[in-house]
């Protein structure tokens, strides 16, 4: 009598308990999908004022094609990623092109005292700024959504549902080292 008491009371608890961790997967992956969204945002900011700058850069230097094609050609690659990591890729590659373009506005004093490059230079400061967060922040959803798919109980819920673990937004190797830009004949 006393295990199918035991039984009786031990089926509703992990029953709710299963129901509980359930909602808090669920609930951590909206966080992910949400701080997903915000560096998309930012991204999608960053690579809209992309062109004006280039555009700007173009009537000055015209003759630095070279560095102007790279940059278009990473934000291209950034419009069109599929994944964090094609997104980080080409986030990377434009954040390694973009300060050649800076680094025209210090061969071409005219452009760099133009009004329209300045506030574009300020606003793509900006927008760093706010993908840097967003990239925090998400990588803090990630972190959290995969700690609880990966410890136990959680674990064995994730596993049930086929729920797996979420790609952080990872900074490329060697992709602290700040870009040497020369424009000098040799």
């Amino acid at each position: 009598m006393n295990y199918t008491l035991v039984l009786q009371l031990s089926l509703p608890i992990l029953f709710f308990l299963g129901i509980a961790y359930y909602n808090r997967i669920v609930k951590l992956r909206t966080l992910v999908e949400e701080g997903w969204a915000g560096v998309e945002a930012c991204l999608q900011q960053r690579n809209d004022l992309i062109p004006n700058l280039v555009e700007t850069v173009k009537g000055y230097a015209s003759h630095e094609m070279g560095v102007l094609t790279e940059v278009v050609k990473w934000r291209n690659q950034s419009v069109g990623a599929q994944s964090a990591s094609d997104q980080t890729a080409a986030s990377e590659g434009l954040m390694r092109s973009l300060p050649g373009v800076f680094a025209l506005a210090e061969q071409y004093p005219s452009l760099k005292a133009d009004a329209n490059f300045a506030r574009l230079h300020v606003d793509l400061s900006e927008i760093e700024d706010k993908i840097n967060y967003a990239r925090r922040y998400y990588n803090g959803t990630v972190r959290d959504f995969n700690q609880s798919v990966e410890t136990f109980p959680g674990n064995i819920m994730a596993r049930m549902l086929q729920i797996n673990r979420a790609d952080y937004f990872e900074a490329e190797a060697g992709a602290n080292v700040v870009p040497r830009v020369d424009f000098s004949s040799k």
